[in-house]
Order: structure tokens, then sequence, then C-alpha cells
């Protein structure tokens, strides 16, 4: 745990995932304000309550939550404390606090169509029923402030709201414009790249939306910010966000260059693609390397190496 500026903490606090801790901050101004709130698990919770009384308060104290994605290593813990009477966060989070059984519904629905079309084999829709598993490791609550972009903080009027979606459709970031302090959950990390990771539209029949060409706009559009220190949702604390963000962009392409160089023999499905991009990972973190993989080639399409075409109900990418 560290002590950071006076009126943000930082705790560190376990979680079962392969991404290891995760940091929350207790935001101390007109209101005592947790921003994320870890996994449900007991772990998580008596880590937490034990460095928040070092801090000198109890959970009993904070009486607002604030999200910045929905994921669950971020939302675990809202439902355990006692006083809060405002959760706040993007308005894509609701279906996630809220239990929304139709949205679950259309989202198992959505990636059976999608891998179908990917040419994923059958072998792989079990994990679609997953999605409920996830929900044990987080809170049941109630959006009671919708956020987005521009919007101050309740009870901290110096932090301001960007809209940050590609990690998650929900994701938000938050910048203190007076010093550039950024708190930025999984939206920019020093020592690992954030997964862009594929999720239904938020309204029935819309289009999909693109997380990797929402995470790059993310991303560049913080180059017209003033960012001096990003307090992030995993990792260390760090200063260098605008040398950072140029060398993800450039990375991204780099990978992208690589998936095209597979299309010199022939049209491709994502899965496909998927097998040749990540061999050893594709078994163990299907969802993972399906996402990156569909990401990369909305990029390619998006800038005109990649056409598609259709044929038996698959998508094909061949290129221009």
């Amino acid at each position: 745990m560290k002590i950071l500026k006076d009126t943000i903490k930082q705790l560190t606090l376990p979680t079962p995932y392969a991404v290891g801790d995760v940091h929350v901050y207790l935001l101390i101004g007109h209101r005592l304000t947790l921003v994320d709130a870890g996994v449900k698990t007991e772990d998580c919770w008596n880590a937490f309550v034990e460095q928040l009384k070092g801090l000198g308060y109890r959970p009993e104290d904070i009486d607002q939550v604030i999200l910045t994605h929905h994921h669950p290593d971020h939302t675990g813990l809202v439902e355990r404390l006692p006083n809060v009477d405002t959760i706040a966060g993007h308005v894509k989070l609701k279906p996630w606090l809220e239990r929304d059984e139709e949205y679950f519904d259309r989202y198992e629905s959505f990636f059976q169509n999608i891998y179908k079309e990917s040419g994923v084999p059958d072998r792989y829709l079990p994990l679609l029923k997953g999605i409920r598993k996830t929900l044990k490791w987080t809170s049941k609550g109630k959006l009671t402030h919708a956020l987005s972009e521009g919007d101050r903080l309740p009870g901290h009027e110096e932090w301001i709201t960007i809209e940050t979606p590609g990690h998650a459709q929900s994701h938000l970031s938050f910048l203190r414009e007076e010093d550039g302090a950024f708190i930025g959950g999984d939206h920019l990390l020093s020592h690992i790249s954030s997964n862009p990771l594929l999720e239904p539209p938020y309204q029935a029949g819309a289009p999909r939306p693109r997380p990797l060409l929402q995470y790059r706009h993310s991303m560049e559009k913080l180059l017209g910010r003033t960012i001096t220190t990003v307090y992030p949702g995993h990792g260390k604390i760090f200063n260098h966000a605008h040398m950072l963000i140029p060398d993800r962009l450039k990375k991204q392409e780099q990978r992208a260059n690589k998936v095209l160089a597979m299309f010199n023999e022939g049209a491709l499905r994502a899965y496909d693609v998927c097998k040749r991009l990540f061999p050893k990972h594709i078994e163990n973190q299907f969802g993972l390397t399906m996402s990156e993989t569909i990401g990369q080639l909305d990029y390619l399409e998006k800038i005109g190496e990649l056409t598609v075409s259709y044929e038996d109900g698959e998508k094909l990418y061949t290129i221009k």
C-alpha cells in the first residue's frame, strides 16, 4: 500500500486472476469515495479492511463508490459497504450491476453467432456459459449516478470523466486537471498491454462494437491531455503516459502487419488467424485470444488492407 497525494490513497488487494493484485483508490474530499472495489473474495475483503484501518477508516465510513468498468476484479466489494448511497459509473455498467438476464442471454447469443461466423469449432461453445459463473466474483447493486464524458465526480469536482472504451465498453477514466493525476482503471498499464475485449452491443440490434479501434481512439485522445501521474488498476504507478501510448499504438500496428502476412496464401477465418497468432494460448485463453484476433482483423479492414466476404455463413478475410 502506498500513500499518494493528500486526497488519494491507494489500496492493493489480492485477486484469484492471473493478472494478480488490483489497486483501488480512496478519494478524500467532500465525500469519502472508493474508486473501484476489488473482487468478491474473503481474502480481498480482509486485505481491504486491514488497509483501510491503517488509513484511519472503516468500511462504514465510505458513502460513495465510483467504478471505472464492470469487470469482476473492480466491482466485487460494493455490496459489503453498508453506508454507500451513490454508485457512479458508465451507464453500460447497469446490466452487470443489476443482473439483467435479458442482456446476458443476448451476450451468449452474440458470441454464439460471432464464433460461428469466425469458424470456431463447436467444442469451444460451452465456454459461453461461463459469463454467469463470473458473476459470483461481483456485487449486485444499482447504478445511481451515470457518468459520461466531461462530467465532474460527485463530491470531487476537481476530477473530470473521460470515456475510454476498448478494454470494456463501460470503461471510464478520471483526470484531475489541476495536476494531471489520472485514475485509469485498466485503460493504461505500464507493464502489460490491456486487452480490448469483445462485447455485444449495449442496445439490441445495434452494430457490434469494434474494441481495438475504440481502444486506439481512447489512447489517442489522451495525447491531447496533460497527464502527469497514472494511478492504474494493476502494476506500478507511472508518469510516462505520453511515451507509453505511442509505443502501444506502434506495437499494435506491428502485430497487424504480422497478421496481414498470414493472408499471402489466401482467405482465412478469424479462428484460422487466432490459431496462427496464439498457438500456445488459444486453448487456455480462448476468449482473450479471439478478442485480440478479431480486433486486429477489424483494424486491417478499417485501414483498407483486408476485404470481407461470406461463404456458408462464415466470414472470410482476404487481402485487397
